[in-house]
């Protein structure tokens, strides 16, 4: 068989095998040896089969991502969701729509330290949507403003996506958490925009509350300072150079645990269990690493980097329409599939095709997981819009659908301006290079 067929033949058994229930990690395990031992012979593909988990999970460079695991689990354990967003409330409820903005703004610090969009959603919905309930919010606004705030959970840094991705295509982690806080920020700030354009157009959809007073809401944020700190620490530390990602990973989750213990939240019970739950996500995230790897051995063994490079060539598209096409293939795709394992599946395929055609690195990683993101959101089968249904089952998802369409657009227009202008990107990883 040439490079097209085998390549297909193994995507189609590797998207079968999701479908019917296998874990996506043993799934690309499992074609990617099957296909390499397809084109270079079974001796081969379990010698690579014995050699992936060994060389690549004892890289030092990994050992950053248990340590951020690890940080997220002690910072939750600290109760942080629930304080942001009264420390949030406290200053942005007074407007209309002040919850839904205290809302975007909660999940921007939470996913700082969670890293995850569903894991955000889950815990955001609960804690944000009986709140707005409780002053009479519509759930349209509710619903829409919980799935689009959990989508930066994969964007802020430190991120367990992009770390990923530094690993997977040798790009430097460090430049790539600086290179996503820029358009993590202009996110947070277009969806409070967007949520203030729609209460000024019908108030009825989000009404002001009573602030608390000042001494109180100083007193709120006090609770969150501690981690805003130790935020500010690790990727400062990181953009002036103090320490290394993977250092920045051990001083964040030391950081984290010194929150934990500040709080009074953590027993000797409940801190072997947030290491327990560490190592089982820490292995969990390893497994499907390897499983990418040796997919993406397969793939680059069949030439399918190669041969797609020559089709685009081929087929006349401009480098911007190619990345065009592959931002469609990302939206179509997360109907079925959650970030990690678009990525996964497609980075071994799309990164080499992308360098050949002269892009950065770091700005596509970020385009990666922008357009994951709104994936994620866009109906109707957007993941996060079935985590918060799950949630709040009383929500029917005509509702959810509505209310997050108005986020659906205003992402398509920051994706369509990162896209045309490379530089809102890398200017801060530019800057760090000087």
């Amino acid at each position: 068989m040439g490079t097209w067929e085998i390549s297909l033949l193994g995507l189609g058994v590797l998207l079968v095998l999701m479908m019917l229930g296998m874990q996506i990690a043993f799934a690309m395990m499992l074609v990617g040896v099957a296909g390499i031992a397809a084109i270079v012979g079974p001796k081969a593909a379990l010698g690579m089969l014995g050699q992936v988990p060994a060389a690549d999970t004892m890289s030092y460079a990994l050992s950053v991502l248990p340590m951020f695991v690890l940080m997220g689990v002690f910072v939750d354990r600290g109760g942080l969701s629930r304080e942001l967003f009264d420390a949030c409330q406290g200053f942005l409820g007074g407007q209309k729509g002040g919850l839904a903005m205290a809302t975007i703004a909660a999940c921007g610090g939470f996913s700082a330290v969670c890293g995850s969009s569903l894991a955000t959603t889950a815990t955001m919905s609960k804690v944000a949507i009986p709140s707005m309930r409780r002053y009479r919010y519509a759930d349209s606004l509710a619903a829409g403003t919980v799935t689009a705030g959990g989508t930066l959970g994969i964007l802020i840094p430190p991120s367990v996506i992009l770390v990923l991705y530094g690993i997977m295509t040798g790009t430097d982690i460090g430049l790539l958490f600086i290179a996503g806080l820029l358009p993590g920020l202009i996110a947070i700030l277009l969806y409070i925009a967007t949520i203030a354009v729609l209460t000024r157009r019908n108030p009825g959809l989000g009404p002001s509350v009573a602030l608390p007073p000042l001494r109180e809401r100083f007193a709120r944020l006090v609770h969150v300072l501690p981690v805003l700190a130790l935020f500010v620490l690790i990727i400062g530390g990181i953009y002036i150079g103090l320490f290394t990602p993977t250092e920045a990973a051990g001083v964040g989750s030391f950081g984290a645990l010194l929150f934990a213990l500040w709080r009074r939240t953590l027993t000797w019970r409940s801190f072997v269990d947030c290491l327990v739950e560490s190592v089982r996500i820490s292995a969990v995230l390893f497994a499907v690493l390897v499983g990418a790897l040796l997919f993406s051995n397969f793939v680059n063994l069949a030439g399918l980097p190669k041969a797609l490079q020559a089709l685009v060539e081929g087929s006349g598209l401009s480098p911007l329409g190619s990345i065009a096409v592959m931002m469609v293939l990302y939206l179509i795709m997360g109907c079925f599939l959650e970030s990690l394992s678009m990525m996964l599946l497609t980075v071994p395929i799309f990164f080499p095709m992308v360098m050949g055609l002269g892009y950065d690195p770091i700005w596509f990683g970020i385009i990666v997981v922008m357009v994951m993101e709104l994936a994620l959101i866009t109906p109707p089968v957007g993941l996060n819009l079935f985590v918060l249904k799950s949630a709040v089952p009383d929500i029917g998802l005509g509702t959810i659908y509505r209310g997050v369409l108005p986020f659906v657009i205003v992402d398509l227009l920051r994706l369509t301006l990162f896209v045309l202008v490379p530089s809102i990107i890398l200017i801060l990883p530019q800057l760090a290079r000087a």
